[in-house]
């Protein structure tokens, strides 16, 4: 019944229930030394002294370091023990038998030393009865052997023992659905005798891992865990069914796999598919305009990929992928304005080309050149004077006059190119052609001027017209 390929083959447990039915009990008639259990034991450590396939494997890819696969294994031997004695005679034999079986693996290609083996011993009783064997915990015999003690009554008890040590070994927990609606299931006979539409109440017990009750241990409250019906040594948390209402939003789920009973946590929140949140909702408060259309560009732009090539710097050293995608980001948010408001060029579709090349760590000669033409484009735009996407909000009144837009914008635009002419001298080239288009000729400035007066005359005329306005209807009345 054991197999050395436990750890590659999936376990059910409707396997070893099968298997243990076919075993039987024991024949009143043979002689007692065949049914021993110390054969059992034997055949334990047999079946953990031989290799499985991952130790095969891990043992063949370490080749000199082959000793590091380690070979721990944990034996359940359920027994009528007579005394105390009788349970330190079971635990010498099963240690003289790990020293014998050590040897023989010692010079076999097929076994392995055992390193670790705990031995749980779990003495079962009739109810009634008194126990013959004292529990013990868990006490180290020997270097490569530990033991721990039970006693237990046989039925029920022993199920809920055994799913006891099952929660201590894996570091499970245990909750209790309570009082869940179910219909019988009747064979033939009795569904004559039952009504169609009875049910009963049933209790599920999960098992799960135990940091789901981390929550639970952590409030202190006395009043979340239970002992189960099976037992008082057995703790476990109880929820009580509730039969949900049409309208309800469930947040958990009962469902069942394979004959096992699972519990689901449902997302009851709102779903991330759906319309986004209210942006004055977060750490910005009230400021509402973002960037957000071009920040969806820059993380386009900035997504990180597969590296599968090594590449090299200029000195020989191995290009890292992580610092080299920090390094573009760092590059890429030197002047990067996160407000409509607080930004021009970044508002401006005729600076869109110089924007995207300057941040290059390394610019081509076009590069350069189509630098050169958005600054060129600029300055006619200025001689124009044509109006720029100036934001005016949180001011009063139309806002900064034209040429004091255009400074602001050349300002702006020169703290960008300021910002990478570090990255080569072509990034310089753009600069100085930037600064000589912003020193203009004596008659360029005698024409601004000109232009300053002119609307200077025309908000005058306009605010003279306002205060007209209101002196009509006294002149009407006089007249």
């Amino acid at each position: 019944m054991l197999k050395s390929n436990f750890q590659s083959l999936p376990f059910i447990i409707i396997q070893l229930m099968a298997a243990l039915a076919a075993v039987g009990p024991p024949n009143p008639r043979a002689d007692p030394e065949c049914c021993s259990i110390l054969h059992g034991l034997v055949a334990a450590v047999e079946a953990l002294c031989k290799i499985t396939e991952y130790q095969h494997e891990a043992r063949t890819m370490l080749m000199e370091n082959a000793e590091r696969v380690g070979n721990r294994g944990r034996i359940i031997c359920i027994t009528n023990a007579k005394s105390d004695s009788h349970v330190r005679m079971l635990e010498d034999y099963v240690q003289e038998t790990i020293h014998e079986h050590n040897k023989l693996a010692a010079n076999s290609d097929h076994l392995m030393q055992i390193q670790k083996c705990e031995l749980v011993l779990i003495h079962t009783y009739p109810v009634g009865e008194d126990s013959l064997v004292s529990d013990r915990p868990k006490k180290e015999l020997s270097p490569v052997l530990t033991s721990e003690v039970h006693s237990v009554r046989a039925g029920r008890h022993l199920a809920t023992k055994l799913n006891v040590l099952v929660q201590q070994h894996f570091d499970l927990a245990s909750t209790t659905i309570t009082n869940i609606p179910m219909k019988p299931t009747f064979n033939v006979c009795d569904q004559e005798e039952q009504h169609a539409n009875t049910s009963a109440n049933y209790d599920v017990e999960l098992l799960h891992h135990k940091e789901a009750h981390v929550d639970f241990l952590k409030s202190g409250d006395n009043h979340v865990g239970g002992n189960s019906r099976e037992g008082a040594f057995k703790e476990t948390v109880t929820l009580k069914w509730c039969t949900p209402r049409t309208n309800s939003v469930g947040s958990h789920m009962l469902s069942s796999h394979g004959g096992e009973i699972f519990l689901h946590v449902l997302s009851s929140s709102r779903s991330i598919l759906e319309d986004p949140p209210s942006i004055s909702e977060g750490c910005g408060g009230r400021v509402t305009d973002y960037r957000i259309t071009d920040f969806g560009e820059f993380m386009r732009e900035n997504r990180l990929t597969p590296f599968l090539e090594p590449r090299y710097k200029i000195d020989g050293s191995l290009e890292i992928p992580l610092e080299r995608a920090k390094d573009q980001l760092e590059k890429h948010t030197r002047y990067w304005p996160m407000i409509i408001s607080q930004t021009t060029i970044f508002n401006m579709q005729a600076v869109v080309p110089l924007a995207s090349v300057i941040v290059k760590e390394a610019m081509t000669d076009e590069d350069v050149l189509n630098c050169q033409k958005t600054i060129y484009n600029l300055v006619d735009m200025e001689r124009k004077n044509d109006p720029l996407p100036i934001s005016t909000v949180g001011t009063r009144g139309k806002g900064p006059k034209r040429d004091e837009q255009y400074r602001i914008m050349w300002n702006e635009l020169e703290t960008l190119v300021r910002a990478h002419i570090s990255n080569s001298d072509k990034h310089q080239r753009v600069l100085e052609c930037l600064m000589a288009c912003r020193s203009k000729p004596p008659e360029e400035e005698e024409r601004k001027k000109r232009g300053r007066k002119r609307e200077d005359k025309e908000d005058k005329s306009e605010k003279s017209g306002k205060d007209y306005e209101p002196d009509k209807p006294w002149q009407e009345s006089e007249r």
